[in-house]
């Protein structure tokens, strides 16, 4: 598969078809991600290789008219095995990413990291209780170091397990080339990263003050829960777009580009 250069501006792009095609299918694509988040304390979160590339093969099946069903994410595991093989290697390598990275954050957070994580991970902690566990010693640090961890982990592996899938490339050969392909496309996927986190924010910002102008603050939270699922879902519905655009695919994969 030959590497595509692409505009910075691409990247706004991308989002822009990511919730085109998302809200052609948006049942499809809110029971695939709900599916995610019920299966991925099971599976420790290994298989977040094969669940991304799930979600590209969605969406070119949406591309194609066609409904994505749930078997998109066990599609890469019917591939020969040698492909198998290979996605199973990404899945292993990046269990091994991940806990490295959360380990060296609760290092260098300590005590304050670890109550931190308890905390979201119950979901019943008070804003009260919750305020001495944000201030604490080394929070900061350790946050801080799991957002930079993960970002860089997120490199190798953002379009590994489709040049796997569609290049039929060995794991170590798509760890390498997804990274150039990140490095020379930069700016488009920089700038694709910062348009997701202005949509989130001027979503939030809305859903706030609609709510404060019906005089039903309380009911911020219940409206953001299940629109974060829409936002998720449509976020992961664009990623086909940003792995399309940087790779010219063999005659075997799909080769839309826009949604129409």
């Amino acid at each position: 598969m030959k590497l595509r250069l692409v505009p910075a501006r691409q990247g706004a792009l991308w989002v822009r078809y990511g919730l085109r095609v998302f809200f052609r299918r948006p049942l499809a694509y809110c029971v695939l991600f709900g599916m995610c988040l019920f299966l991925a304390p099971l599976f420790l979160f290994a298989a977040a290789p094969i669940t991304s590339l799930g979600f590209i093969i969605a969406t070119a099946q949406v591309l194609q008219g066609r409904f994505p069903l749930p078997g998109v994410f066990l599609e890469p595991l019917r591939s020969g095995k040698a492909q198998l093989r290979s996605q199973l290697l990404l899945c292993v390598a990046y269990a091994a990413g991940l806990s490295l990275v959360f380990w060296a954050a609760d290092v260098v957070g300590g005590d304050a990291f670890d109550n931190f994580l308890q905390a979201m991970r119950s979901g019943k902690t008070s804003p009260e209780e919750l305020q001495p566990i944000l201030s604490a010693p080394g929070l900061q640090s350790g946050r801080a170091l799991l957002l930079i961890g993960l970002s860089l982990l997120a490199i190798p592996f953002w379009h590994a397990p489709a040049l796997v899938h569609w290049g039929g490339m060995g794991a170590a050969k798509a760890l390498f080339f997804s990274t150039v392909a990140w490095w020379r496309n930069k700016g488009a996927l920089a700038l694709y990263a910062l348009t997701w986190c202005a949509v989130a924010i001027v979503f939030l910002i809305l859903v706030t003050l609609v709510f404060s102008l019906l005089g039903q603050p309380e009911l911020v939270v219940m409206a953001i829960m299940p629109t974060l699922l829409m936002f998720y879902a449509a976020f992961y519905a664009s990623l086909y777009f940003t792995f399309a655009d940087c790779f010219e695919p063999p005659p075997t994969a799909p080769t839309e580009t826009t949604p129409p």
